[in-house]
């Protein structure tokens, strides 16, 4: 991410430590740690680390050249494949702002609104298209928290009394479910919008040293979409889930204590549980720990060879943040050499018609 707050008026340009190397390419990113003076006069630093990915987006890259590079992804949840996007990152680099854009504006017009919005607005335009083809289509939205192991529906109404959330696996299809999450029908994407206002003032945030508004949990929107074609019996059943997940970082750098300190111990434990589960899906493990944690047993159904997965790393340009972006970078680098196999559609066909 770019600088933003008070880095703008306390950092230059060339504090960024980050090198891209050739212009034209945009998969490989070099680390630079900065060269500081040490009490004996004596300067220190300056170690760099390569890194090489699928993709590298820079400071100013804008949203709209970041979503073009998962439309495809996206489009294949129209097409009856289970897609998971996720946003991962210390705090405060912009994780959320990815995924949902800046809060407190209009979404509809915003030319900086996030993945979530812009995925919404693709999967009707879309459904519309097709369904002059002979397609018929019902969507259904929700929005889930998972905050220290426990589970908050984000879309229920304010002064709403919120009732118990359960993780169930349905025993005929295996299919993971929350029992009493709020599932909206949405048919446009004024409706996801409201949904999305909804569940941004019920999010749990707090401040940490890293951040003074830091997402304090993991949030998953889910958008099932399941498309009839009755004149050859085709039926797709697709599944998107854009997760926002909650910031990484070491309990030093947070400063978190108390509760904040629990917060933290169980956002680290999550994060290292679906490492586990996606390198044992890579390994072709006869073990996946998919219920070592609530997030990884909640998409259980949406990880693994008949699905597609993305992952968004969000790093900071703040020379100050050079550890904690070196951690992400070293996950992101882990994951991106995982294989979880060849992804299958959700595809049924009434041979009867």
């Amino acid at each position: 991410r770019p600088f933003v707050g008070k880095e703008r008026s306390q950092l230059a340009e060339e504090d960024v430590p980050f090198d891209f190397c050739d212009p034209e390419n945009h998969s490989e990113v070099t680390l630079t740690a900065p060269i500081v003076e040490n009490k004996n006069g004596t300067k220190e630093g300056g170690r760099t680390w390569d890194f090489s990915f699928d993709r590298v987006f820079r400071p100013n890259d804008g949203q709209a050249e970041v979503f073009e590079e998962i439309a495809q992804l996206v489009q294949s949840a129209l097409d009856g494949y289970r897609v998971s996007i996720f946003a991962y990152g210390q705090t405060g680099s912009g994780k959320t702002f990815t995924m949902e854009g800046p809060s407190g504006v209009d979404i509809a017009c915003e030319e900086s609104r996030g993945m979530i919005p812009r995925a919404v607005e693709q999967i009707f335009e879309a459904a519309s298209t097709l369904e002059r083809k002979g397609w018929k289509f019902e969507l259904t939205a929700s929005f889930l928290e998972i905050y220290n192991e426990g589970l908050r529906d984000l879309l229920v109404r304010p002064g709403a009394r919120e009732k118990k959330l359960d993780i169930r696996q349905r025993q005929q299809t295996g299919e993971v479910y929350v029992d009493n999450l709020t599932v909206s029908k949405v048919s446009a994407p004024d409706q996801v919008y409201r949904l999305l206002e909804t569940a941004a003032k019920n999010r749990a945030t707090a401040a940490t040293n890293c951040n003074e508004r830091s997402s304090r949990s993991h949030s998953v929107f889910q958008l099932c979409i399941k498309g009839v074609h009755d004149e050859s019996g085709q039926t797709n059943e697709g599944i998107l889930n854009l997760i926002d997940l909650a910031g990484s970082e070491r309990l030093a750098q947070s400063g978190a204590t108390g509760e904040r300190l629990k917060e933290t111990q169980a956002i680290n434990k999550s994060l290292s549980a679906l490492g586990d589960v996606i390198a044992s899906l890579a390994n072709q493990s006869s073990h996946v720990p998919f219920r070592n944690s609530k997030l990884t047993y909640y998409l259980r159904s949406c990880l693994g060879g008949d699905s597609k997965t993305l992952m968004f790393v969000n790093v900071s340009s703040n020379p100050g943040h050079l550890n904690e972006t070196l951690a992400s970078l070293r996950f992101a680098a882990k994951v991106n050499s995982c294989d979880i196999g060849t992804a299958r559609k959700n595809v049924k066909v009434d041979l009867k018609l």
